[in-house]
């Protein structure tokens, strides 16, 4: 069997060859190729799925988009890698693995800086968010919306983290981000970056003591059976960017990139809907599969968090983005 990597390589060497082979073009339109690492039926896989029959609607069958969900087309960092060479049209990630390209997408993701969910989709949906979008753009990323991706907290295999000094010495994975680390270093633990796709058999192996996510990734990774206790730190409220090949951004009339650009946003409020049931039931399944859910100090982990931002928030610009949250 071909490897992943292996498989990148052939189709990022396709990519340079013939740019636009996400889109593809055939006499009954153009079907654009959308890639996430969640199960089908996943808000996230739900809303491109809704975004997807209204550009279908609003060009009569001419724009299509193809979900491709369950890591079909690779990990985040593969996706988006893919995305910006123009191999797949359009991909939804976490901000994480952007941060070391666009340092604007880092700051939605630091400890402690959403006072809730109200405020992040508030910053997210107007100008700020605007403004951290525009970031992309150079990396050959049009991003078209923000998705929520809930109250991230901890999920540990011996014993819950209420408290930083309980994740003292722990190996925490988290996603592949250099602030990510650091935020782990801030509370204490030993920060194992792995791809999403790796994290049930590191946890089922003992190569990581935990890891950090939300209810529904909790539950539909299948995480909850071999890491059982959770704790509501609720250290990040990161957003998810939506973002479209430039490549294949470019090649379409500015009438059909303004139908995909209010169509991603109106698929905004149905993916939250989704998201916020599918939140709901996931602690009740969870907790129904023998996961017990426990409320952490969250001010004492907050209190950890200041050499993050001293790390991390050194120029003007990202200080005055920092600034701009919040006080929105």
């Amino acid at each position: 069997m071909q490897s992943i990597a292996t498989h990148r390589r052939a189709v990022l060497g396709a990519a340079l060859a013939a740019p636009w082979l996400g889109g593809r073009a055939s006499a009954q339109g153009i079907t654009l190729r959308s890639a996430d690492i969640h199960p089908d039926g996943y808000p996230t896989i739900e809303g491109v799925k809704f975004m997807g029959r209204l550009v279908e609607q609003r060009t009569n069958g001419r724009i299509r988009i193809q979900v491709f969900h369950s890591r079909q087309l690779g990990d985040e960092k593969d996706t988006l890698e893919q995305t910006r060479f123009g191999v797949i049209d359009m991909t939804r990630v976490n901000t994480a693995p952007l941060n070391n390209l666009v340092p604007e997408t880092l700051v939605a993701g630091l400890p402690f800086l959403f006072r809730d969910t109200a405020h992040m989709q508030r910053v997210m949906d107007g100008p700020i968010g605007e403004d951290i979008g525009k970031g992309t753009l150079s990396h050959g990323l049009v991003t078209l919306c923000y998705y929520d991706a809930g109250a991230r907290s901890f999920y540990t295999r011996a014993k819950p983290a209420r408290t930083p000094d309980d994740l003292k010495g722990m190996k925490i994975r988290v996603q592949q981000s250099d602030m990510w680390v650091a935020m782990m270093r801030a509370f204490g633990a030993n920060a194992t970056p792995l791809p999403y796709g790796e994290v049930y058999s590191a946890l089922q192996t003992g190569v990581v003591d935990g890891a950090e996510n939300n209810f529904p990734s909790y539950l539909t990774a299948r995480h909850f059976e071999v890491a059982k206790h959770y704790a509501l730190t609720e250290h990040s409220l990161t957003p998810e960017i939506l973002a479209m090949s430039k490549r294949s951004w470019d090649r379409l009339p500015a009438a059909d990139r303004d139908i995909l650009k209010q169509a991603a946003k109106e698929s905004v409020p149905h993916m939250r809907a989704l998201w916020v049931k599918m939140e709901e039931d996931a602690r009740k399944q969870v907790e129904a599969g023998g996961a017990t859910v426990v409320e952490a100090d969250k001010p004492a982990f907050a209190r950890l968090v200041q050499p993050v931002y001293d790390q991390f928030v050194r120029d003007a610009k990202l200080r005055q983005l920092v600034d701009r949250i919040r006080e929105g």
